[in-house]
């Protein structure tokens, strides 16, 4: 009779009674499912082609034991023996904490079943004390089965990610858009806005620090990188984002951040990159520009750098509705620019007293949003009226 040695502790198991452990295997396995059916309310509800393959795992790790018990070899591949039968997307449809359940019903099962069946004292202990550490190989066989599948569905993930970003800064078509991101959950309805800065000089570091960042706060977000840009998704409305992005200012390397306007869905998002964008070529004339700044707080910038969007919104915005007005608003505010913001020489080149003067800029103000003692709004409304006129 050949005997397979174990430790010193665990006595000595004979071949005739891992033979009959390997015949018993089989009632063992229906014994374990039946148990499943029984106690575990979710295994009865799965799909008839699911409870066949948690039946077949079943049994190859009931049966799998024998092989384990025979070997001396420490790197028998318990993962390919015991899970190689399911397929992959088995771990999507039972969890690990379910399998976990599973494997205890299994080596329960066993537990009560194998020792009986050594043939004296010795090789029950011994069975039982094998039986232990079987069970511990299948738990770690099962863990690196999850982490394998976890890890490969985060490199999918990912790169399915970096696509959706990358088609929403060259502007694919929502429909595209649209499929893609539903396998990340993302809602294609939801509010976009989109971030631009630097990445710097870790790619992969640049978007796990935003991953990271996202979830905590619990913001829906992609993100990718593209040359040296860091490009962030953020989903839903948020209308405390400028703060946020204060706040995670480190998720970018040195350099200005600019912030797109929210758009309406996937469309808006390729709105909201697509003025980003301009924002970022534009960002280096405003030496002193907040971190995040706002692509609309840049329009002056973007226009003078050849933006046809800037243009014509600050022609909408501006220009059009001072021109429209019955009073001389843009005669008015050409003089107070003419005149570097001092408003009595302003008052005298227009023949008026200073404070129909102030009248009049205060109208502006109203009519435009945009105010002419504030040093920024001055700019935006002088491109605004160099503009206009030029279209004019």
């Amino acid at each position: 009779m050949i005997a397979t040695p174990l430790p010193p502790d665990e006595g000595i198991i004979s071949q005739d009674t891992l033979t009959r452990v390997e015949q018993a295997s089989g009632a063992m396995a229906t014994r374990a499912v039946a148990l499943m059916d029984e106690q575990l309310p979710w295994f009865r509800s799965l799909p008839a082609d699911q409870r066949s393959w948690v039946t077949l795992v079943a049994q190859a790790g009931i049966a799998g034991y024998v092989p384990w018990a025979r070997t001396s070899d420490t790197d028998l591949r318990l993962t390919d023996t015991v899970f190689g039968t399911a397929p992959r997307d088995l771990s999507r449809a039972v969890s690990l904490r379910r399998t976990v359940e599973l494997v205890r019903i299994a080596i329960d099962v066993a537990e009560v079943h194998v020792p009986a069946l050594g043939a004296t004292e010795n090789e029950k202990a011994a069975l039982s004390d094998s039986l232990l550490r079987y069970s511990r190989e299948i738990a770690f066989a099962a863990a690196a089965v999850y982490a394998t599948a976890a890890e490969t569905r985060g490199a999918w993930d990912a790169r399915v990610e970096a696509a959706v970003v990358d088609g929403i800064i060259r502007g694919e078509d929502e429909e595209t858009l649209s499929s893609r991101a539903a396998a990340l959950g993302w809602d294609a309805t939801a509010a976009a806005t989109v971030v631009l800065g630097s990445a710097g000089s870790n790619r992969t570091e640049a978007v796990a620090r935003v991953s990271e960042w996202a979830k905590s706060l619990k913001i829906p977000a992609m993100a990718g990188v593209q040359g040296s840009r860091l490009i962030i998704v953020l989903g839903g409305p948020l209308p405390d984002l400028a703060e946020l992005l204060t706040g995670g200012a480190g998720l970018f390397a040195g350099g200005p951040i600019v912030l797109g306007p929210t758009g309406a869905g996937l469309s808006g998002a390729v709105s909201s990159a697509v003025e980003a964008l301009a924002g970022l070529r534009a960002s280096p004339a405003w030496l002193d520009a907040p971190r995040p700044v706002a692509s609309t707080d840049l329009l002056a910038e973007r226009a003078i750098a050849g933006d046809p969007t800037a243009a014509a919104r600050l022609r909408t915005a501006i220009y059009e509705p001072l021109a429209a007005s019955t009073s001389p608003l843009t005669q008015t505010l050409q003089a107070y620019l003419d005149h570097g913001g001092a408003l009595e020489p302003a008052a005298r080149a227009l023949f008026v007293h200073p404070n129909t003067m102030r009248y009049r800029l205060h109208r502006i103000a109203e009519t435009t949003g945009r105010d002419p003692w504030n040093s920024r709004d001055a700019l935006a409304l002088q491109v605004a009226l160099i503009l206009g006129r030029l279209q004019g």
